[in-house]
This record gives C-alpha cells, sequence and structure tokens, in this order.
C-alpha cells in the first residue's frame, strides 16, 4: 500500500506515525522545528488523513505498509516515533525491521493489551453524524457533542471533516474499517525477539496509557534498551500539551550514540 507521506528538511531521518482518529497533520508544528536539523516524514496510516482505505486494519499490516515506505523512499538509520496507536505500529515495525532503524520514540502507549472501552463514546459520536444529511461543521460538532463533552476532543475529532467537489461531506478517516476493527487496535504487541536498539517513551503524567507495571515488566521485556520519560502536566496528547518538552526529548535522543 502506499501510504500518504510529506516531508521537510534534509539530514538524517525522523518518520512520525500519528495516532488514532489522527493524520499527519497533526504534527506540522513540531515536524517544523525538528526539520530546521533533521530530514523529517510525516506519514498518514492506513484509513487516515489522505492515505488509502481497506476493510482490514491490524499493526501486522500497518508494519508492512510503513516498510513499503521505507523502502521507496530507500530510508536506513531512521528514528522511528509512533503516539498511541501510531506508537503500537512503531513498536510493531521495530520488532518487525530491527535492521531499519536507530532508535525508537514511543509516545504515550504499551505494548499491553487494551479493550478498547474508552472509544466507545467516540465511536458513538463519530457514528452519529449523517453525513448525507449535513449541512455544515457547526451541526456535526452537535451531534458529536452528544457523546462527548470535551470540546478540545470534538475539535481534534472534525480536522478529518472535509467537503468533496460536490460539496457535500466526508470523513478522512475510514470510520466504518475503525469501528469494526477497534478491538485489534487495542492488541497487544508480543514478539519472542526484544528490540535491542534505543528506545525512548514519552508518557504523560495525566495519562494512564502507560502505567507503572508497564514500566517495569511489559516494556523493558520487548524493549531492553529504554527509557521512560514523564511530562508531569501532560496528559495522553501530550505532544500538542508539552510541545517544547517533547521537542526537547526527541531532538536530545535523536543526537545520542548508539546506547543510552
Amino acid at each position: 500500500m502506499q501510504l500518504h507521506y510529506r516531508e521537510m528538511g534534509a539530514g538524517s531521518p525522523l518518520v512520525i506515525l500519528h495516532g488514532l482518529f489522527g493524520t499527519a497533520d497533526n504534527w506540522q508544528t513540531l515536524a517544523r522545528r525538528w526539520s530546521e536539523r533533521q530530514r523529517v516524514i510525516l506519514v498518514d496510516l492506513r484509513n487516515h488523513g489522505r492515505s488509502p482505505h481497506t476493510p482490514e486494519h491490524t499493526y501486522e499490516l500497518m508494519s508492512q505498509d510503513v516498510l513499503e515506505l521505507f523502502d521507496s523512499l530507500q530510508l536506513t538509520n531512521v528514528t522511528l516515533l509512533g503516539h498511541s496507536m501510531g506508537g503500537k505500529v512503531a513498536m510493531r515495525f521495530a520488532l518487525d525491521h530491527p535492521e531499519k532503524l536507530e532508535r525508537l520514540v514511543v509516545m504515550d502507549i504499551a505494548p499491553r493489551l487494551s479493550d478498547m472501552r474508552h472509544q466507545d463514546e467516540i465511536l458513538a459520536g463519530l457514528n452519529a453524524v449523517n453525513l448525507s444529511t449535513l449541512q455544515s461543521r457547526q451541526e456535526a460538532d452537535d451531534a458529536l457533542a452528544r457523546y462527548i463533552p470535551q470540546v478540545d476532543v470534538r475539535q481534534f475529532l472534525l480536522k478529518n471533516l472535509y467537503r468533496r467537489d460536490d460539496n457535500s461531506f466526508a470523513w478522512r478517516q475510514n470510520l466504518t474499517a475503525l469501528t469494526t476493527n477497534m478491538s485489534r487496535i487495542g492488541a497487544e504487541i508480543m514478539d519472542d525477539q526484544p528490540f535491542m536498539k534505543p528506545t525512548l517513551f514519552i508518557r504523560g503524567g495525566k495519562s494512564d496509557y502507560i502505567s507503572p507495571e508497564d514500566k517495569l515488566y511489559g516494556i523493558p521485556q520487548l524493549f531492553p534498551n529504554s527509557q521512560v520519560e514523564t511530562i508531569p502536566d501532560a496528559g495522553h496528547w501530550v505532544h500538542a500539551e508539552a510541545p517544547d518538552r517533547v521537542f526537547e526529548l526527541v531532538d536530545a535522543f535523536a543526537r545520542q550514540s548508539d546506547s543510552i
């Protein structure tokens, strides 16, 4: 699958994978800052943004998608960064193709299983928006608000809403596929062989996506050459809530030698 991507800057490559319901555009501000020092490639994962839509949505397939992008761009010695769902894609890719990476950055997600029940209201809200009769973005926001009280979450989701050439509305993400495959998005990342290269986990102090048990057991088993950095005042969208600190942590990590 040919994933949609955009790139900026020059030098050693930093590839960024967004989270569930996100797009490459969510990372533009930080990408511009990093691109002053290195080449940055922002990727739309399958069923998101401007990348192709398919009924299938698994980490094995998404890892293969990323491999095809790496091969088409002839990428080597890459720093791969993924947030949330994109972090699980990044972990799966690192375990599948360690030779392609120099180091790995995972943002606010652990390799463990998630039942994904925390997404129920978001899915209900998105599926409540009737695209066939929708007349305005405000109307879509009103439909979402019945399920999602947080204004910032609704604004994030509405970034996926766009007008087609015939002036009708559509979602950038493949809502049907994501709804159908939600349990697979929560799947555990497992492997017999750990990823031995330097790995940085960045977690929000107000988020529970990486637990104390994850730090002690789950993460070190698969990523023994790893460290976990906590940004105390940030939640799950740590890169949006603490962009300066995320910039500093990733920039410093990308410039380190091969050991932490």
